[in-house]
């Protein structure tokens, strides 16, 4: 079943179940109260990631409280996005919106990878939470991505699984076309890795490339800014490899 973009969708930690009754927080309060101005009985939408998504029915209980009741189901539970989208982080504008088209394009598991040429930081992993919580909110988006903690590239592949392909963005690549590489590994699981804005070390080059794991693929023959990069290798990926087939 398709999302219902009609209604407003608010993602909660609470179990949800028929009659589960859950107190809105003080964001979701302002926002239903005092920016949508929303009454009694008006509906939304409710999904945590683990139990599908559900319509509920607000009451106002008191003055300054809200109680969202779960109706009915409207969509089952989705199992998670397969694809691994792993990030060297950005300037934080920069990085909110790749964290959010990264949700849109259907990445499952989000980390931040730190390389040589890093420039931005992890300043709150709080602050990538509430964007992926956000996109999946606006996008109907049920399955909710799982973030992971930063870790340095070297550190990234100990124990890694040899049956998720990891696939870098190489500007040095001699071909201009990754649709090969990719075809050739369209039945594999896979993680994609995409580097800061300087690009990857020529050390890091190399020995990514010496992994049996790693395929490199080229974005074309123009340079593109991370985040953009970000959004056409996972379009890239979804096409020939993942979940748009």
């Amino acid at each position: 079943m398709r999302a219902n973009f009609r209604l407003q969708r608010l993602f909660v930690e609470n179990a949800l179940h028929a009659e589960a009754a859950i107190p809105a927080d003080a964001d979701q309060f302002n926002y239903l109260a005092n920016v949508l101005r929303m009454e009694d009985g008006a509906e939304v939408l409710l999904f945590n990631g683990r139990d599908g998504e559900w319509l509920a029915r607000l009451t106002f209980p008191a003055r300054k409280k809200i109680v969202m009741v779960a109706a009915e189901q409207t969509r089952a539970q989705t199992p998670m996005p397969d694809l691994h989208y792993l990030f060297a982080p950005l300037k934080t504008g920069r990085m909110d919106y790749m964290v959010q088209k990264a949700v849109e394009m259907g990445a499952g598991v989000l980390q931040p990878v730190m390389t040589q040429h890093v420039q931005g930081r992890i300043t709150s992993m709080d602050r990538l939470r509430a964007n992926i919580v956000e996109a999946a909110e606006q996008c109907g988006v049920i399955s909710v991505p799982r973030l992971e903690a930063p870790v340095k590239l070297r550190d990234l592949t100990d124990g890694w699984d040899p049956a998720r392909r990891l696939l870098f963005c190489d500007e040095g690549e001699e071909t201009n076309n990754p649709l090969s590489a990719l075809q050739a590994i369209a039945e594999r699981h896979a993680a994609l890795l995409i580097g800061p804005e300087g690009g990857f070390s020529e050390e890091e080059r190399h020995w990514l490339r010496a992994l049996p794991f790693v395929t490199a693929i080229p974005l074309g023959p123009r340079i593109l800014r991370a985040d953009t990069a970000a959004v056409a290798a996972m379009a890239l990926v979804q096409a020939t490899a993942g979940d748009w087939r």
